[in-house]
């Protein structure tokens, strides 16, 4: 994760923190010395804002820990200025398992949240009323505990919206799985979360502009799950071997990064498999041979720009999941290798376009 800091494991999973997160920690100590406060309030307002983002890493933390349980590992927890985001693998398939694990982390504030209330009966703490109609004051040192109970439900409510990428459109769409297709449960959803995102639009316009910005993050989100979806619907029935490429080319280790560039511009291809000795040990990639060559030169070996983390596919198995596992180990180029170890050829993300275009023009064809 460039651009991030690993700060703790927990339950087997890394917690990282984007560095413009440190921005937001200076910007709410300097912004709060400047309004007038002191040291001591502008250290516990800064304070705040590290315990409002423990209560959003054990949200991401429900999202996670549940998701193991129906099978689904997650690579990693990374807490952004807007909040946070657990990478899973990806979303389990049946929609119960869906909406649990959807419902998983609002769930986990509606604990703190009913917690903190607790806190605050036992120690005759009183919710400040006046604070609800000055927003910008919640971050501040006073009134600690209620400020951290209203956080939190609002975190439910915002997660809670019907729409991609919010929690409550990832429920909306496992409650719609169970009556339709997951592919047009997904679009039914998207579609519900562009007319909101629509109408959060417009109410910027009339009332707090940060509302376009809202609007902006989820029409987006609803339009690029859709598409993912209907990309993994339209694979749905291929396997590898559908889409398999029987010829490609093999590169040496040992050979210069030159010759690969004169191969790289005497062909179509982009992706190739690197072998030493006749066994395969990585692969390379177009922009791998480009910046070898800025940072190496054209003398340097392939050897030393081949990427190791590679995995073998096999010709069985579904195009979905094979699109899956290339999307998460970033890799262009996968050897496809039959039971018995034989190289059958190699799968790259181009042919998969390809397909996902063939079967959209399929499609097409099928409702004219």
């Amino acid at each position: 994760m460039s651009w991030s800091l690993k700060i703790a494991r927990l339950f087997g999973i890394n917690v990282y923190i984007h560095w413009t997160f440190l921005i937001l920690l200076g910007w709410i100590f300097l912004s709060s010395l400047g309004s007038g406060q002191n040291m001591q309030e502008a250290l516990l307002g800064v304070a705040f804002i590290l315990t409002l983002f423990a209560c959003v890493v054990l949200h991401e933390y429900g999202h996670a820990l549940t998701a193991r349980r129906f099978g689904v590992p997650t690579r990693r927890i990374t807490l952004l200025p807007i909040g946070g985001v657990a990478s899973l693998e990806k979303m389990p398939e049946k929609p119960r398992e869906e909406l649990l694990v959807a419902i998983a982390g609002p769930a986990v504030n509606v604990v703190i949240a009913l917690l903190l209330f607790i806190v605050m009966q036992v120690a005759g703490i009183t919710f400040p009323t006046e604070q609800l109609e000055d927003p910008s004051q919640i971050s501040l040192g006073n009134a600690f505990i209620p400020n951290l109970l209203a956080v939190n439900i609002i975190l439910v409510l915002f997660n809670l919206i019907p729409a991609f990428p919010m929690d409550g459109g990832r429920v909306l769409r496992a409650l719609l799985a169970m009556k339709y297709d997951r592919a047009k449960a997904t679009a039914i959803a998207a579609q519900i979360g562009q007319f909101l995102a629509i109408g959060f639009v417009f109410l910027g316009f009339m009332y707090d502009f940060w509302l376009i910005f809202i609007g902006l993050f989820i029409f987006l989100g609803a339009s690029g799950e859709s598409r993912y979806e209907t990309t993994r619907h339209l694979l749905t029935d291929l396997k590898v071997s559908d889409v398999l490429m029987h010829q490609f080319t093999e590169m040496d280790a040992w050979s210069p990064i030159s010759e690969a560039i004169d191969t790289l511009l005497d062909g179509q291809e982009k992706d190739f498999i690197v072998t030493e000795q006749g066994d395969l040990i990585g692969t390379i990639s177009r922009d791998d041979i480009l910046r070898g060559l800025q940072e190496m030169g054209p003398a340097e070996r392939i050897k030393r720009i081949v990427n190791t983390n590679w995995v073998r596919l096999s010709p069985d198995m579904e195009l979905n999941e094979a699109y899956d596992l290339m999307n998460q180990r970033n890799l262009s180029i996968c050897p496809v290798y039959n039971p018995e170890g034989d190289l059958l050829g190699v799968l790259n993300t181009e042919n998969i376009l390809e397909a996902i275009m063939i079967e959209r023009a399929r499609g097409g064809q099928g409702e004219s």
